[in-house]
């Protein structure tokens, strides 16, 4: 039940990054995939950093997951020069 609720929260982080970097040409797909990939991401990232809690709220989640996605669709645009 958990990795449904990750993918749930993923999506919608994904959704919040696009629209956040005004992300037309990726694709609403593309970037709900970035989002769950994009949690991951965060968590790994925000746990190197110290900034990682063990809370575990669906807000914390998606606001990790916003910042891996929105850092993601960065790296995708400048290695693909999008």
């Amino acid at each position: 039940m958990d990795i449904i609720v990750a993918i749930i929260i993923g999506g919608a982080a994904g959704w919040l990054a696009g629209k956040m970097m005004k992300s037309k040409s990726e694709g609403v797909v593309w970037n709900i995939i970035l989002g769950i990939v994009g949690g991951f991401f965060g968590s790994w990232l925000f746990g190197v950093l110290g900034l990682g809690g063990e809370g575990g709220s669906w807000l914390g989640s998606l606001i990790t997951g916003t910042v891996g996605a929105i850092l993601l669709i960065f790296l995708n645009r400048k290695l693909f020069k999008r």
